[in-house]
C-alpha cells in the first residue's frame, strides 16, 4: 500500500475532522522543539545556567509522563473532542503565560502546566486519528507520525525565527497557534463514540502486565533518553545563534519526517519491524557518540543526522505499543508513553549534570548506552515484541484474513491480534 495513494484510503484522502486533529497535533509537537534554538537566549535572558534551562524539558516531560494515567480516564468520561479542547486550552493558556516569565523558576512552572495540556491532547489525538482515519490503522499511524515530524521540523524553526527578537516571542506565537488548533477541532471534529467501559487511573498501568506491552515500553524509555540528550542538551554544544540553531534542527526535523513515514514503512516491509528497530537504534549510538567527541562540523551532521534514526524509531514503536497487546488503544498508549516519557524528563536534567561533574563528552556516552539498551531489550525480548500478523499485511498493503483479524487468548508474552 502507498500511504500517500488517494485512491486507497491513504494520507491524502482523510475527512476533515482528521486533518484537523493533525494540523494540531503538527503544532503541540512544534512545543516540544519550540525552545531548541532559544534555550542559550532564555539562560542569558533569566541569568539562568544550562542545567536550569534544561528543566523546561524536565518539568514539562514529567508532568506528560505522570498526566498519562489520567487521559483515558477523562477521555472515557467526556469524550475525545472535550478532552482534545482541554488539552488545547491548557496549551494556549500555559505557553501564553510562559512568554511572560520574570524567572526561570515562573518558566518552568509554567512548562508544566503546558505538559499536562500536551499530555491530554496528544495522547487522546492518537486514539481520534486512529479511530476516524480512512485506511486503516497503518495509514492512520503514517499520519499522526507525518504530524510528529512536520511539528518537530518546524518547531526549531519557529523558535528561531520569532526568538532572534525576543525568547518570549516563540512561547505567544504557539499560543495563538494552538488558538486557531483549537478552533478547528471545535467546527470540523464530531464528537467519538465513548467507549463502552470507563478507564480507571490503573488501567494503564494493568496494561503493562503483557509482557509485549511492557517490553516495547521499557526499550522506548533508553531510546527516549538518547533521543531528548540530542534535542535538549546539543544546542548547548552547538552553541550557534538562534538562526544557526533553528537551521540546524529543522534540517533534523525533516529527516525524523521523511525517514518516520517513507523510510521506516519500506524498511519494515523487506526486513521486519524488530530487525529494523533494533538496527536504527545501534546506528543512533554510533551517531550520538561520533557527535559527542567529534568537531564542531561533525556535531553538527550527527545532530542532522539523528533525525533519521529517530524518525524510524518513532515509528516503529508506535506500531508496536498499539499493536502488541490485546490493550485497548488509548489504554496501550497511555500506558506506554507513562514510562518512555519519564527519560524525556530524566536526560534534559543529567545530561548537563552529568557534564557538570564529568566532560562534555560523557552525557553523549551515556546516550550512546541507553541506545543500545534499548536495542538489547528488542533482541531479548524479540518473541514477545513480535507484531501479529494482521498489523503486519495492512503494513504491506494487504487485507487481514479473517482468521488473523480473530481475537486470541494472549499469554504474557504472546501477541494478539491488532484489528483495524
Amino acid at each position: 500500500m502507498d500511504p500517500f495513494d488517494a485512491g486507497t484510503g491513504g494520507l491524502l484522502k482523510q475527512p476533515k475532522s482528521v486533518w484537523a486533529t493533525a494540523g494540531a497535533s503538527v503544532v503541540a509537537f512544534m512545543g516540544i522543539g519550540l525552545v531548541d534554538p532559544i534555550l542559550p537566549s532564555i539562560a542569558s535572558g533569566l541569568n539562568a545556567s544550562a542545567s536550569q534551562v534544561s528543566l523546561l524539558f524536565t518539568s514539562y516531560f514529567l508532568i506528560t509522563a505522570i498526566a498519562m494515567l489520567v487521559t483515558g480516564f477523562v477521555s472515557s468520561r467526556v469524550g475525545g473532542k472535550k478532552t482534545l479542547l482541554l488539552g488545547l486550552a491548557l496549551v494556549v493558556v500555559f505557553a501564553g503565560l510562559s512568554g511572560t516569565s520574570g524567572s526561570v523558576g515562573e518558566l518552568v512552572g509554567f512548562r508544566a502546566g503546558w505538559g499536562l495540556g500536551n499530555a491530554l491532547f496528544v495522547s487522546t489525538a492518537l486514539a481520534v486519528i486512529v479511530g476516524a482515519a480512512a485506511g486503516g490503522s497503518a495509514a492512520a499511524i503514517l499520519l499522526y507520525e507525518s504530524a510528529l515530524g512536520l511539528g518537530m521540523a518546524c518547531g526549531p524553526l519557529l523558535g528561531a525565527l520569532l526568538g532572534d527578537a525576543s525568547w518570549r516571542y516563540p512561547f505567544f506565537g504557539t499560543a495563538f497557534l494552538m488558538a486557531v488548533g483549537f478552533l478547528c477541532i471545535a467546527v470540523f471534529l464530531r464528537e467519538q463514540p465513548k467507549p463502552a467501559r470507563k478507564t480507571s487511573l490503573l488501567d494503564p498501568v494493568k496494561a503493562l502486565g503483557h509482557g509485549g506491552l511492557a517490553s516495547a515500553a521499557i526499550s522506548a524509555f533508553f531510546y527516549n533518553y538518547t533521543f531528548f540528550t540530542v534535542l535538549a542538551f546539543t544546542p548547548f554544544v552547538l552553541n550557534m545563534s538562534p538562526y544557526r540553531s533553528g537551521a540546524v534542527f529543522f534540517a533534523w526535523g525533516v529527516l525524523l519526517a521523511v525517514f518516520s513515514v517513507i523510510v521506516a514503512p519500506r524498511l519494515q516491509k523487506r526486513f521486519g519491524s524488530l530487525k529494523v528497530l533494533g538496527g536504527s537504534l545501534v546506528l543512533l549510538a554510533a551517531d550520538v557518540l561520533v557527535l559527542g567527541y567529534g568537531d564542531h562540523a561533525t556535531a553538527v551532521v550527527c545532530t542532522i543526522l539523528s533525525g533519521a534514526f529517530i524518525g524510524v524509531n518513532n515509528t516503529v514503536y508506535t506500531e508496536l505499543a498499539l499493536g502488541v497487546s490485546d490493550a485497548p488503544r488509548p489504554v496501550a498508549s497511555a500506558g506506554y508513553n507513562f514510562v518512555r516519557w519519564f527519560a524525556a524528563a530524566a536526560a534534559p536534567f543529567f545530561a548537563p549534570k552529568i557534564e557538570e561533574w564529568t566532560d562534555l563528552h560523557i552525557p553523549f556516552v551515556v546516550a550512546a548506552v541507553t541506545a543500545v539498551l534499548g536495542a538489547v531489550v528488542v533482541v531479548v525480548r524479540r518473541k514477545a515484541l513480535t507484531l501479529p500478523q494482521a498489523l503486519d499485511s495492512a503494513r504491506a498493503g494487504g487485507t487481514p484474513t479473517a482468521e488473523e483479524l480473530e481475537p486470541k487468548h494472549a499469554t504474557e508474552d504472546s501477541v494478539t491480534v491488532f484489528a483495524n
